[in-house]
């Protein structure tokens, strides 16, 4: 039979040997902490063990924020770890934070983490603003389609740079409400513009009204400039999707336009017609009444002798007067081919 003294002392080695195990298991984080200045007891090691918290993780990220001058104490970051968040990446937020003079807390870093915002991404684009293409080219679209008052169809494409905004970001809409108020808010600049023309010639005027209308509300970014990247007329095409209705519109009106003003000039001309062949008309009715008073004048000169009015050489005179001027007229007639 083993004694009682023998077990007591099976026990004691057991122990001594477990706690041996464990100080040399966690002499090496202890170590490291202790010569990074960021002191922690092994008591604490062991603890966060019991928890299921990897004491490497936290002592890691507690050296970073030491070394980078921030005082983050083990409870922190292990409360941060058993809410499920990324610990090393919100230690390297508020470094960033700090080192950029922003400033950044440790439960706001916390709770965009827990949010599920990559807050690291978050510190960087609060310090270099980054460019999101407006429509969102991944989404199928290339182009914003817009109309002007004068029916003119315009695409447009426009480039939004945003900074983060940290205060509002938990909480805080997304990207892609951006993208869509600012593609709004360019739609409906451009429908509030009385011609195309207005649109292409100051492409500027629409960015900055769409700019002040102070489309971050709400939303995780701060917009600080709007900027159209192209802007051009759609092209003309029988298909109802792309066909652009304002230029069909326009040059519909420009061909009516056209058949309207040859209209007119036909019956111009019609009129022109008429009115020469009424002129004929009348020279030849003239010509007739011509003819008819010809033709009184024998009987004018026969009743004028009758009557002993007009005698026989009154009458010669007159024949030779008549023959005289048939003979100026032949004459006349014969020049004028040699003098032209």
């Amino acid at each position: 039979m083993i004694s009682f003294t023998a077990i007591l002392l099976i026990l004691a080695v057991i122990v001594v040997a477990i706690l041996l195990g464990l100080f040399f298991y966690f002499l090496k984080v202890w170590v490291r902490a202790w010569m990074s200045g960021a002191h922690t007891t092994l008591l604490n090691l062991l603890g966060m063990k019991l928890r299921t918290v990897p004491p490497p993780l936290i002592v890691d990220a507690r050296i970073r924020a030491v070394k980078a001058g921030l005082m983050l104490n083990t409870d922190q970051l292990e409360a941060h770890y058993l809410a499920g968040g990324d610990v090393i990446k919100v230690v390297q937020a508020l470094i960033a934070a700090d080192k950029a003079n922003i400033e950044l807390t440790f439960q706001r870093a916390a709770a965009i983490d827990l949010a599920g915002r990559d807050v690291y991404d978050a510190v960087r684009t609060s310090v270099n603003p980054k460019v999101i293409d407006c429509p969102d080219p991944t989404k199928g679209i290339s182009m914003l389609d817009a109309v002007a008052k004068d029916g003119i169809r315009l695409l447009v494409k426009a480039r939004v740079t945003v900074r983060a905004n940290l205060a509002r970001l938990v909480g805080g809409a997304t990207e892609d409400t951006i993208i869509a108020r600012v593609g709004q808010g360019i739609i409906s600049a451009i429908g509030s513009s009385l011609t195309y023309k207005d649109v292409l010639e100051n492409p500027d005027h629409i960015s900055r009204k769409v700019l002040n209308s102070g489309l971050d509300a709400q939303t995780a970014f701060e917009i600080v400039s709007i900027d159209i990247a192209d802007v051009s007329v759609a092209g003309v095409s029988g298909a109802r999707e792309v066909a652009n209705v304002g230029a069909l519109l326009e040059t519909e009106r420009a061909e009516a336009d056209k058949k309207m003003r040859q209209a007119e000039a036909e019956g111009r001309r019609a009129t022109a017609v008429a009115a020469e062949q009424e002129m004929r008309a009348r020279i030849q009715e003239m010509q007739a009444k011509v003819v008819e008073a010809q033709a009184e004048i024998p009987m004018a000169i026969a009743k004028a002798m009758k009557d002993g009015k007009f005698g026989v050489m009154d009458y010669l005179r007159m024949q030779n007067i008549m023959a005289d001027t048939s003979m100026r007229e032949s004459l006349a007639e014969g020049e004028t081919p040699q003098q032209s």
